[in-house]
This record gives C-alpha cells, sequence and structure tokens, in this order.
C-alpha cells in the first residue's frame, strides 16, 4: 500500500477508504493503484511512500 499526506484546511471524508474521516496532516494508507489518483489532486494531497515501497522494520537484538 501507498501512503499519502492530506493536505487540506478541513476534514474530509473519502469514500474509497471506507468513508473514513481524514484530517488535515493525517497520513493515510491508499491502494497502490489509487495513488495516482491522490497525488494528482496537488492541492489536497501529498506522497509520502510511493508504490511498490517496501518498509523495512530493522529490529536490534540486545547484545
Amino acid at each position: 500500500m501507498a501512503r499519502v499526506r492530506f493536505i487540506g484546511n478541513e476534514p474530509v471524508t473519502v469514500p474509497e477508504l471506507g468513508s473514513r474521516v481524514v484530517q488535515p496532516d493525517q497520513v493515510v494508507e491508499v491502494p497502490d493503484g489509487r495513488f495516482e489518483g491522490y497525488v494528482c489532486q496537488t492541492t489536497k494531497w501529498e506522497p509520502v511512500e510511493e508504490p511498490g515501497s517496501k518498509k523495512t522494520n530493522i529490529k536490534k537484538e540486545a547484545s
């Protein structure tokens, strides 16, 4: 899943995300195939993690 940040001024309800209410400056996960549909709205959304990016959770073991 890709991630985008909502940069609008007021909370919005996003039907595509199960009618989830998204707050200003909130980061949400969106389907990879819909990433461009969000980030093309440059006054409302900005990219955080592009489709196909892999998060790395590196755990350090205690010595």
